[in-house]
This record gives structure tokens, sequence and C-alpha cells, in this order.
């Protein structure tokens, strides 16, 4: 386990080395948008994602039965992290007005049609979790 974790650390190090060696050319400038958007993001997560997720874990926790929990949770974490990906083209950063084959696609109808998906999915893996008249007799 210690060569393993050896090698986690030394990758990672070697890794966020060869970050810091791609920013070399980086002007005073691109380090401050840099910087800012890093401090901008740890900012967005502690005042806003992380309590929101508490909050919706709480209301989850007193409205769903416990089989359903963990669907739900499972659910919400795919819809999240996929929503974030994507923000970029949700947001239209990126589109240029010169080049209509760039951002050109519905993207918020994609991630309407994704976020029904996984719901549907959590639905049906829900509804299968349900207990069986057999089971609900058994109590």
């Amino acid at each position: 386990m210690r060569l393993v974790r050896a090698l986690l650390l030394l990758t990672g190090v070697g890794f966020g080395l060869w970050g810091v060696w791609l920013m070399r050319d980086f002007t005073s400038e691109q380090l401050v948008s840099m910087g800012t958007w890093l401090a901008g993001g740890v900012i967005l997560h502690d005042a806003v994602i992380a309590p929101v997720t508490v909050v919706l874990g709480v209301v989850a926790a007193r409205l769903l039965p416990g089989r359903t929990r963990s669907v739900a949770a499972i659910a919400f974490l795919v819809w999240a992290t996929l929503t974030v990906a994507f923000l970029n083209v949700l947001s239209g950063q990126g589109g240029k007005p010169d080049n209509d084959t760039v951002l050109h696609r519905p993207y918020g109808l994609s991630w309407i049609v994704l976020t029904l998906v996984i719901a549907a999915i959590a639905a049906a893996v829900a509804y299968r979790r349900r207990p069986t008249a057999v089971q609900r007799r058994s109590r």
C-alpha cells in the first residue's frame, strides 16, 4: 500500500510540476485571470454548491422512502456532474458570430433531454426496488 501511495504522490507532484512548467510563458494578466477563476471556483462551491447539496440531501431524507434515497443521490450526482460539464456550451462561451459552425447545436434541449433520461432511469430503478406484495404482507 505504501508503494501505491508513493507512486500516486509522485504522479501528482509530477503533473503539478508539469502544469507549472506550462505556465512559464503566461503573462501577468493570464496569471491573475487564472487565480480569479480558481478562487471563484472555491467560493462558488463553498457558498452555493455545497449548501444546495446539503439542503437537497435533507429534503430527500425527509421525503423519500429509504430504499429510493440512494437511487436519488446517485441520479443527482450524475446529473450535477454532467450539468457542470455542459455549463460552457449552455452559457454560449466560445461561440463566434462569424463562424456559425461553432456551438450551433441545441445544447439547452440536449441538456433537458439528458436530465429527463437520468430522471427516467432513476425512476425505473426506484420502481424495481419497491417491495413486492409478498414482502409487504410479511411485515
